[in-house]
């Protein structure tokens, strides 16, 4: 296979290792590039979302993040086809050059103050255009590494893959951790944030000349040489019953799985010590840099357990430890990051008491919706504060109070007020429940003397043992499920489904449900009930894969 691979190419075939760095590299790139808008998503609502108050620019920051992964099985589609029918090297070449490009225009857009709504426009543009590459190149550069590796070593060296999620994870903090402190956080707020996008013209070039370098992969000359030409991807992948059902395994087996833990584990605990427990952003940066790098070394770890042992029994322990760690440690979180906050709720708990008629979701996408009832009014202030609290109901028609411990606040019914007015209302409101709220020792932020950091760190380390050791072996499980015909359209669209859709809307449905509930841990639901519904499919459907022969599967 080796001997074909070079004669198509005319050139001298990669090593191995050139083979893994190359494409390693190149995905390691792309997913810098998709975790600078993750990471600046704060920054980002102010500058292009600032017409719509502060809850509301982040939720819509936070979707416009997730709308990158919801585009992402479009690419799936459209990149594996390209995959499966010209081959992978063209096809993640085209992603990359792709991403780089979009990711550069984001840090050239200018904000709402200078043209309006068409920032957030454009800028809704150039994410969809990330996802749409980025569902095109893992399944390439998985699948690649995968069908130059040994059997016996597939899940050690597909896992350097899935460790490229780590690396441009590492890449995005460094670069804006870096940036920040050289230019101080008011200049870095102002216009340093494009930076870390402009960068990615740079390592585009590069990530470009390292894969130049590389042949067509040896299974895929092999299935040429066969005749593979007279093939279907979409109708083979998912119109039989032979591969339709592994495709179905994939996505709710492992994929919904794999987006739920990993995203809750690395992007919601951000926002959970950034949003809820004040934590100062620095040094939430630090310590999510910390934990990936700590946790890099994992992914490679557990797929190479997974050659030894299997598959399946080392994606399931992931899973199950996630379902067993969540609440508990995001209620240790809280201790340990923010104590004083923990004491607070103990001692003086929050309760809404409002007629529920007068209380709505508070998610206004477009900005007009004016919140303005004494339940809304109330419900506002303290989910902008990041304060949990209970709901009970009043006689219809009443007007909303905000007990905290022993102290009772009324709100203010804001109905028909004029702009002004309701301005001023909301103002007192926020002024009164606030006061409140640091009397009966609610901090406003995080105390950095009172912060347990080993024990923050170690709490965040198992959900990172949880996320790896599912995400270590998972690159090598699916491209086993199917065969060299159809793989590269068959395990794109579960991954990028699971991934884009069930972890890329985590941040802003878990933030959504929290506001909704007032319970601060209220979000995690959304993480349990898809890894649950995993758990239970590899249980019974998943097969095991280890070992197997690329060139034969679905023979």
């Amino acid at each position: 296979m080796t001997t074909d691979a070079t004669a198509t190419a005319g050139k001298p075939a990669p090593g191995l290792r050139t083979v893994v760095v190359a494409s390693a590299a190149g995905t390691a790139f792309e997913w810098y590039d998709f975790f600078i808008f993750g990471s600046l998503a704060t920054v980002i609502a102010h500058h292009f979302y600032a017409e719509v108050g502060e809850a509301t620019g982040y939720i819509l920051a936070l979707l416009t993040f997730g709308v990158g992964f919801v585009v992402r099985p479009l690419g799936a589609l459209v990149f594996g086809w390209f995959g499966d029918k010209t081959g992978r090297k063209t096809t993640f070449l085209v992603t990359i050059t792709l991403m780089g490009v979009a990711t550069v225009a984001i840090g050239l857009l200018p904000g709402y103050a200078s043209i309006g709504i068409a920032a957030p426009i454009l800028l809704l543009l150039m994410r969809v255009l990330q996802g749409f590459a980025l569902g095109g190149e893992y399944g390439g550069a998985a699948i690649y590494v995968a069908e130059h590796a040994p059997r016996n070593r597939r899940g050690a060296l597909t896992g350097w893959i899935q460790t490229t999620a780590a690396f441009g994870l590492i890449g995005a903090l460094s670069v804006i951790l870096v940036t920040r402190a050289i230019l101080g956080a008011e200049a870095f707020n102002a216009w340093g944030w494009r930076i870390p996008f402009l960068i990615s013209a740079l390592l585009l070039g590069v990530s470009l000349w390292i894969r130049l370098k590389l042949n067509e992969s040896p299974a895929y000359v092999q299935m040429e040489a066969e005749g593979g030409a007279q093939r279907a991807p979409y109708r083979e992948a998912f119109l039989t019953w032979k591969n339709g059902r592994f495709v179905l395994i994939a996505l709710f087996g492992i994929m919904v799985a794999q987006g739920a833990v990993w995203y809750c584990g690395y992007f919601y605990t951000r926002f959970f010590m950034e949003r809820v427990l004040r934590v100062d952003v620095a040094l939430v940066d630090q310590l999510v840099l910390a934990i990936t790098v700590a946790s890099a070394g994992l992914y490679v770890f557990f797929g190479w357990l997974s050659d030894r042992v299997g598959r399946k029994p080392v994606m399931l322990f992931g899973m199950i430890l996630a379902l067993v760690a969540f609440f508990p440690g995001f209620h240790a979180l809280t201790r340990a990051a923010n104590p004083a906050l923990a004491e607070a709720q103990i001692s003086a708990p929050v309760t809404v008491v409002a007629d529920p008629a007068t209380c709505a979701v508070q998610f206004d996408p477009i900005g007009k919706a004016a919140f303005a009832s004494s339940c809304d009014m109330a419900k506002g202030v303290l989910a902008n504060a990041g304060i949990s609290y209970d709901n009970a109901a009043a006689p219809a028609g009443s007007l909303a109070v905000v007990r905290i411990g022993d102290v009772t606040i009324a709100s203010i019914d804001g109905t028909g007020l004029d702009k002004a007015t309701l301005t001023a209302a909301r103002a007192d409101v926020d002024d009164r429940i606030h006061a409140a709220l640091v009397a009966a020792g609610y901090p406003e932020t995080a105390d950095p003397e009172r912060i347990n950091l080993p024990l923050v760190f170690g709490i965040l380390m198992i959900f990172m043992v949880a996320a790896t050791a599912l995400y270590g072996p998972q690159a090598a499980a699916l491209v086993e499920l199917f065969p060299t015909r159809v793989r590269y359209t068959a395990m794109s669209l579960p991954y990028n489904i699971g991934t884009g859709w069930v972890g890329g809307l985590l941040p802003a449905a878990s933030f959504a449900l929290v506001a909704w509930s007032g319970n601060i841990y209220f979000g995690l639901w959304y993480s349990i009930v898809f890894t649950a519904i995993a758990v239970v499919v590899a249980w019974i459907w998943l097969p095991e894969t280890r070992g197997r022969d690329l060139t034969t599967v679905g023979d």
